[in-house]
């Protein structure tokens, strides 16, 4: 009785946990838990909704990918320059067939993100050894990526989609096999331009590049591939998303010089810090061990590791400078450098020559990691109300006339009443010619949400035609 049972948990051990494909999966099924939420957690819900926002855009106004297009510009056409606009791309696509729903976008990401986790493990374990593999693939999976590969927000997607892309390009440079170097172009292409920051990545490339046992002509095609690469992201980023900016004013990101950058950065050094010893792995003994594998990696004179790693994070500092004082502010954009400190932490893990004590170690750093992210897997039921705002515009206006709303700069509400308008802060809501001027424009109704503003105390001379315990609503 007793061997058939032994015999299914030693298959279980040998064949599957130690299988990271297993482990993927699992997580995968972990963060499918609150898949079909709305878009109330707190933390970073500005950002999902702008991408689903571009994402009905698409699907209600202009199918036109070249064309993003966002309605919380007040009464102009919402173009905007954002980045290559593929996620939302895919939510639109999904939306036409099966009708729009907030979490097309999270599932999305979802999977992608999980096909990029194994690619980076097959990267990590050809090109250094399986347990290293192994162990920096289950630390990335459960650093920052964990709650982000689960957001309507393209940060770990478009890493995903690049990390398929080096692979490739890696295995070209192994094999010289013709088709390794289309798949590099493809897919290192869209991942860079869903998100920029993901540049830096291409770093990795110097290895090759430097190795002189590799033919001068596969360098030759692979840099001629990596011009075609580059050439597309300058296009959208430099030429393509000026040229919206231009069309209506409207722009997502501010670049900072790189002096005004250094200043913004410098000016909240505990925040930017953070990024790195915290936000990234969500576990302090994770940074620990990322801390430990730069102590090894110079004691064994891994130099050729530690060439990378300089270039890479100097190309990184460049894109935080050019953020200025946005990385500090925002957690996520640390996560195109996790990858590269999972690698770096994993290998000091494996410093640690009893399996056991190495496995207790990443038991404990998993659990840390988790315990800090799981309450981002629940909405907070005191934003639940925002879920009524389409139906109160429903009663106070038309489905195509505009709006406006206090809330700041986050589209969050605005997506929530489904209309087009503009987002205020208190300030513009308290100055009397700036909503007349918008009145002018075609605003109908000024939302104001009662838990943001003393409406009392605002006394505006407006005549409320809804109000409840959240909201008043005035007619302009």
């Amino acid at each position: 009785m007793n061997q058939p049972g032994n015999s299914i948990y030693t298959t279980f051990r040998t064949k599957w946990i130690s299988d990271i494909r297993f482990w993927i999966l699992l997580f995968f099924v972990i963060r499918l838990y609150g898949i079909t939420d709305a878009p109330i957690e707190v933390a970073h819900n500005w950002r999902q909704t702008f991408t689903n926002l571009v994402a009905r855009s698409f699907l209600e106004v202009d199918p036109n990918i070249l064309y993003p297009k966002a309605p919380i510009y007040g009464n102009n056409s919402g173009v905007v320059g954002t980045e290559f606009p593929l996620l939302n791309y895919f939510i639109f696509l999904i939306a036409k067939l099966a009708g729009y729903a907030h979490w097309y976008g999270r599932l999305i990401n979802l999977i992608v993100t999980s096909i990029g986790l194994f690619y980076f493990f097959k990267i990590v374990e050809r090109y250094i050894n399986y347990k290293i593999a192994f162990n920096a693939t289950m630390i990335l999976m459960c650093s920052i990526w964990f709650i982000f590969a689960r957001k309507s927000m393209p940060d770990t997607f478009s890493i995903s989609i690049l990390l398929i892309g080096l692979y490739h390009g890696l295995t070209y440079f192994r094999t010289g096999a013709f088709h390794h170097i289309f798949l590099y172009l493809l897919f290192a292409s869209i991942g860079i331009l869903c998100k920029i920051p993901g540049l830096y990545l291409l770093g990795i490339f110097l290895l090759p590049f430097i190795d002189t046992n590799i033919p001068a002509q596969r360098k030759l095609i692979f840099g001629m591939a990596s011009v075609v690469v580059l050439g597309l992201v300058y296009f959208w980023y430099f030429q393509w998303v000026p040229y919206l900016e231009s069309i209506e004013g409207n722009q997502l990101y501010f670049p900072r010089s790189l002096q005004d950058g250094f200043v913004e950065v410098v000016d909240r050094i505990g925040l930017t810090l953070e990024r790195f010893y915290f936000s990234s792995f969500q576990s302090f003994i994770a940074f620990a061990f990322f801390l430990a594998g730069l102590y090894f990696m110079i004691r064994h004179k891994q130099n050729q590791a530690l060439l990378v790693y300089s270039a890479l994070t100097f190309v990184f500092v460049l894109f935080i400078l050019k953020t200025g004082f946005v990385f500090p502010l925002h957690s996520y954009y640390i996560v195109p450098y996790t990858p590269v400190m999972a690698i770096i932490a994993a290998y000091a893990l494996e410093q640690i020559k009893n399996n056991r004590y190495r496995t207790i170690a990443l038991f404990v750093l998993v659990v840390e990691a988790l315990a800090n992210q799981q309450d981002d897997l629940r909405w907070k039921e005191s934003e639940a109300y925002k879920l009524k705002l389409e139906e109160i515009a429903d009663r106070v206006t038309n489905a195509n006339e505009l709006i406006a709303i206090n809330g700041g700069e986050s589209p969050q509400q605005i997506y929530f009443t489904h209309r087009k308008g503009w987002r205020l802060s208190n300030e513009q809501v308290l100055n009397k010619e700036f909503i007349q001027q918008i009145a002018k424009q075609g605003c109908k109704c000024l939302f104001l949400n009662k838990n943001e503003i003393d409406v009392k105390a605002a006394n505006l001379d407006l005549v409320p035609v809804y109000e409840d315990a959240h909201y008043i609503v005035y007619q302009l």
